[in-house]
């Protein structure tokens, strides 16, 4: 019998999402659709448009969706690949135990094995929220793969924990709580998974409401938060956050690691990186040649703050 905390939801594992998607608006018109088969299990993507290659990673608690207002401007200058995260979206929901198998480090191997199967060795990735994690991981796991990387609104995992004070603990207070022993955080969440995924995502707004959200886009973040094991899946993300991607980054960092390659670094001026020290100070301890600016939005950039967004993307990764 399986124990762990995705074990009770097995049976129906994306069942409430992957299944019906024909009622979902599809928001990359002229894209193709892939089920890429990994150690994970099938990880989703869309890709299209023509050029060098770019990764785009969502973060919690949306879906490779979150890029639909920026990807055709991407797609004019690169070869995009828009991938849902495992445990996210229409991805696979591999078994996990505090957070073993939600670590950034497995999660950027999925990444990799994407893009390889997609055809491309080496490319660009653009990673917000826990896709940032994600990136900046692959970059100090395997800086060969990348040629530039762009990490928007966060500021290192180690740096979240070093830096935590009472008004950052509030802000954050989901970094704590979903990482809290299984499965406490999981039915209180799915309890109004509606509730919580509208709260989230409107109080981390500039605007601390769902406006900058397209309504199909709401559709695709409220249908995958309404699986039980999806909402699982995000939990042991953020407990992986707590234990294993702490320490990898407090090793890295022990060991004198750096990122070597182009790094942008992009933030909200209403968004929670924005709130504490230099988000471009922190960048620059682990990556020193990092550049970066503040975005007016406030958690969403690709989402409040499209076209400020796609330029500051597009004039980098060029």
């Amino acid at each position: 019998r399986d124990k762990s905390p995705l074990g009770r939801f097995a049976s129906r594992a994306g069942a409430s999402y992957r299944e019906p998607m024909s009622d979902l608006a599809d928001l990359f018109p002229g894209f193709e659709t892939h089920w890429i088969d990994t150690r994970a299990g099938r990880i989703f993507a869309r890709a299209g448009g023509a050029g060098p290659p770019l990764a785009l990673v969502h973060g919690f608690p949306q879906t490779h969706v979150e890029w639909h207002k920026i990807a055709p401007a991407l797609a004019a200058r690169f070869r995009v690949v828009a991938l849902d995260l495992r445990g996210y979206g229409f991805s696979d929901i591999p078994p996990s135990h505090k957070g073993e198998a939600y670590s950034k480090r497995a999660m950027a191997g999925d990444v990799i094995e994407v893009m390889e199967k997609l055809g491309f060795q080496r490319f660009a990735f653009v990673g917000h929220d826990r896709g940032a994690r994600v990136g900046y991981r692959l970059a100090l796991d395997h800086p060969h793969r990348l040629t530039r990387l762009a990490a928007l609104d966060i500021v290192p995992t180690y740096a979240m924990w070093r830096d935590m004070d009472a008004k950052r603990a509030m802000r954050v207070y989901h970094w704590l709580f979903m990482a809290q022993p299984a499965p406490m955080p999981e039915r209180l969440m799915a309890a109004d998974a509606r509730a919580w995924i509208d709260y989230t995502l409107a109080s981390w707004t500039a605007r601390r409401d769902l406006t900058c959200f397209d309504p199909r886009a709401l559709d695709h973040y409220r249908r995958f938060f309404s699986d039980p094991a999806r909402i699982a899946a995000t939990c042991e993300d953020y407990r992986a956050g707590a234990t294993i991607d702490r320490a990898l980054d407090e090793a890295d960092r022990a060991a004198g690691r750096t990122i070597d390659m182009p790094f942008l670094a992009l933030w909200g001026d209403a968004g929670i990186p924005g709130e504490g020290l230099s988000p471009l100070d922190l960048w620059r301890e682990l990556a020193p040649a990092a550049e970066g600016a503040s975005v007016r939005s406030g958690h969403f950039l690709p989402e409040e703050a499209p076209e400020e967004t796609a330029a500051a993307l597009l004039k980098f990764l060029a």
